[in-house]
């Protein structure tokens, strides 16, 4: 399903009308903020240090994909684990599809995995007569309603114990219950029984290590370890930007990863793979392991000299956490034409574009005020804010080269364009941008008076009070800060 730019205005302005979903993400996101600032004042003596250190070890393998991407095939095969390679969203579907077919398997249970939400791989086994069952209970809830997730970590926080209650009692026959002890307790049952017939278990991919040949996986529930460890065959799905060099790097990421999602110090379970179960004997564990490596343009932007910074991130969702945008919105707002959200938030403002085309995803660039929140919190300091200023000067046609994917075909709006290019010119002169601000206040009546008429205050007045004007602004910054410019 697509969406015009004016069906998904509406679908904003929907959300914006939900009060209870707008109550429980705000309440939640409250609470991951609290928790992610005591933890680093309480846990931490140089957490700055830390995400220096993170991005470097970030960068350096992403300045040397391609050697540690070959490093990891040589060391991973060593193991015992069979790598797969695939370069579109289709391609690794069908190499997940072949190797359920080959085994004759016509279920697949999933541990959480955004990646496998980026290649739209339940749908894709579906059409092909298979079942891909989530066992994230978050998943699972949101499976069950039919929905994508709202977030990258905690994917139903719009929803309450009392919907989950309703959706437990309506789609697996459940009594009507509220208390979060009874409702884990229906998800287990059910769960559990998904378990005992499990055959083919998927998880996605934290990080990998190319000198061990290994991967990590990281969670709170344990479904992800029954999805590595109970099946015969277990497939990792893993984005090419997740290989780092050593597992010394990736403890570093670690370590930043639960305190800025959750709060949490360390994560409930730490999975590392390192291949299936040996043959000498060994009862426990896969019996073969494959792990999927797929590019979906990943390549494309770490080619390109604004975006590959993105790369870098570590899936905290931190970045959602602190937008106020976010905050009102919620997640299923970040779709732009392709009417299919991913990864939400000011991170999913700039993956987004670069994975499915500036021109399908030009109007989720909309959604942020550059208050610059998220880059201050990223953990691995991707400047997210100035991302999105850049994308927004692709979309209007003012990009450095070279073009995103889509940017020939984006309609280029010549009035926005217009009006960004006289704005630049205003803000970079200094005498037209105090002459500006000085005399701001002359225009005051002017704009209340025709403020609902006027074009983009008009949009403005839809929802905020516009400020009052009454005197000369320039002359009060100087008095507040003891400064006469010039």
């Amino acid at each position: 399903m697509s969406l015009s730019h004016a069906e998904h205005e509406k679908l904003i302005n929907s959300k914006l009308g939900d009060t209870q979903m707008r109550e429980n993400v705000s309440k939640a996101m409250h609470i991951l903020q609290k928790n992610r600032l005591n933890l680093i004042n309480s846990k931490f003596t140089d957490w700055d240090g830390l995400r220096a250190k993170a991005k470097r070890a970030k960068n350096n393998a992403l300045y040397s994909l391609k050697e540690r991407l070959e490093e990891f095939e040589k060391n991973a095969t060593a193991n015992g684990i069979v790598v797969h390679w695939a370069s579109s969203p289709d391609d690794a579907c069908e190499t997940i599809y072949q190797i359920m077919k080959a085994r004759g398997a016509n279920k697949i249970l999933k541990g959480k995995s955004m990646a496998s939400e980026e290649i739209g791989l339940n749908h894709y086994l579906e059409h092909r007569g298979l079942v891909a069952t989530e066992t994230d209970l978050g998943e699972l809830i949101l499976q069950l309603d039919n929905e994508p997730p709202v977030h990258i970590v905690v994917p139903a926080i719009h929803k309450n114990r009392y919907q989950v209650g309703e959706t437990f009692a309506k789609k697996l026959g459940a009594n009507l219950e509220h208390e979060p002890e009874k409702l884990n307790q229906i998800a287990r049952k059910h769960l559990r029984d998904q378990f005992e017939s499990l055959t083919v278990g998927l998880s996605g991919v934290n990080y990998a290590m190319s000198r061990e040949g290994a991967f990590w996986l990281i969670e709170n529930e344990g479904n992800g370890r029954m999805c590595t460890t109970a099946p015969d065959i277990h497939i990792a799905l893993c984005g090419i930007e997740k290989v780092m060099e050593s597992f010394e790097d990736a403890a570093t990421a670690v370590a930043l990863l639960t305190p800025s999602a959750t709060g949490q110090f360390i994560p409930t379970y730490n999975n590392i793979i390192t291949g299936p179960r040996g043959k000498n004997g060994e009862l426990d564990g896969p019996k073969e392991v494959h792990i999927v490596l797929f590019d979906n343009h990943r390549s494309d932007m770490l080619a390109h000299e604004d975006f590959h910074e993105a790369l870098r991130c570590i899936r905290c969702g931190c970045c959602m956490n602190y937008c106020p945008v976010y905050d009102k919105i919620g997640g299923h707002s970040y779709v732009g034409e392709t009417g299919r959200p991913v990864y939400p938030g000011p991170i999913g403002e700039v993956v987004e574009p670069n994975l499915y085309g500036i021109d399908k995803m030009s109007d989720i660039l909309t959604l942020c005020s550059l208050c610059g929140r998220c880059s201050e919190v990223c953990p691995v300091q991707i400047p997210l804010a100035d991302l999105i200023r850049k994308l927004r000067s692709h979309k209007v046609g003012q990009g450095k080269k070279p073009l995103l994917s889509g940017a020939e075909n984006l309609e280029k709006n010549g009035g926005e364009k217009f009006v960004f290019k006289r704005f630049a010119s205003f803000a970079t002169s200094g005498k037209l941008w105090r002459f500006g601000i000085g005399n701001a206040h002359l225009f005051n009546g002017m704009v209340h008076a025709l403020g609902g008429v006027m074009p983009v205050v008009k949009q403005w007045t839809k929802f905020r009070t516009l400020p009052e004007l009454k005197s000369n602004l320039y002359k009060e910054i100087q008095k507040i800060e003891g400064v006469k410019y010039e």
